[in-house]
C-alpha cells in the first residue's frame, strides 16, 4: 500500500505565529471504485467515483457530517426526513466509506476563522445535532451542500438559499473546487493524502 501525506501550499510565517488562531478543517474523503485487478477483493462503495464524503471538524478529533438515515429519499420531503446530523471521530469517519485512515484519498482544508465565525459554528453544530434541519435526498441536500450550507452562513463562500445550494453542490467535488481555489488565493494549509492504489479515485 501506497501513500503520501503532503502540503498544497505552507503555512505563511503571518499563519504561524499566530498561535491563538482557531482554524475550521473541512474533511473530503474521495470516491472510488475497485481498479481492474482488485474487482473480486474491493469492495464498492456507494456513488463509485463521483461519491465521496466531507465533514467538517468542531474540534479535535470530532468531525461533524450529513448522513441519511432510514429509506434513502430521491426527491426532498418537508417532512418525515430520512437524515441526520452527526459526528465521528477520524477512524469512524473514514468508515463510513468502507475505507481506513491508510488506504483512503483524502484531503483536508485548514480554514482560518475569527472568534464569532467559530461561535457561530459552534451554535449551528449544537442546533443541527438536535435537530436536523432538512431531509437528505438525491434531488435535495446531501453531504457537500449541507457542508456548503453552514460554511455560507460563516460567510467563508457566498450563500444561496437551500435549493440553490442543493442544485450548485451535488457532490462532494463541487464544493472541494470552490475551497482549494480559495485556499490557494489565501494561501491556507491544505494536506492531501493519495489512496490504495487498489482502487481507481475520483480526481480533482
Amino acid at each position: 500500500m501506497r501513500y503520501l501525506l503532503f502540503c498544497l501550499c505552507c503555512i505563511p510565517a503571518t499563519m504561524a505565529c499566530a498561535n491563538d488562531t482557531s482554524y475550521l478543517k473541512v474533511h473530503f474523503l474521495y470516491g472510488s471504485r475497485p481498479a481492474k485487478d482488485y474487482k473480486e477483493t474491493e469492495s464498492k462503495w456507494f456513488g463509485g467515483t463521483l461519491g465521496g464524503h466531507v465533514g467538517i471538524e468542531i474540534d479535535s478529533n470530532r468531525i461533524l457530517n450529513f448522513l441519511p438515515s432510514g429509506d434513502f429519499h430521491v426527491f426532498k420531503r418537508k417532512m418525515d426526513f430520512h437524515s441526520t446530523y452527526a459526528v465521528h471521530d477520524e477512524t469512524s469517519f473514514y468508515a463510513l466509506l468502507g475505507g481506513d485512515a491508510d488506504s483512503m484519498k483524502r484531503t483536508v482544508v485548514y480554514i482560518p476563522v475569527e472568534t464569532w465565525q467559530k461561535q457561530k459554528f459552534d451554535s449551528i453544530a449544537t442546533a443541527y445535532l438536535a435537530q436536523t434541519p432538512y431531509d437528505y435526498a438525491l434531488v435535495g441536500m446531501r453531504c457537500g451542500s449541507a457542508a456548503y450550507e453552514i460554511l455560507g452562513q460563516l460567510d467563508i463562500l457566498k450563500s444561496y438559499p437551500r435549493k440553490k445550494t442543493a442544485l450548485k453542490i451535488f457532490y462532494p467535488k463541487k464544493l472541494r473546487k470552490r475551497l482549494l481555489k480559495k485556499a490557494k488565493d489565501n494561501e491556507w494549509l491544505v494536506v492531501r493524502q493519495v489512496g490504495s492504489d487498489r482502487r481507481r479515485w475520483e480526481q480533482d
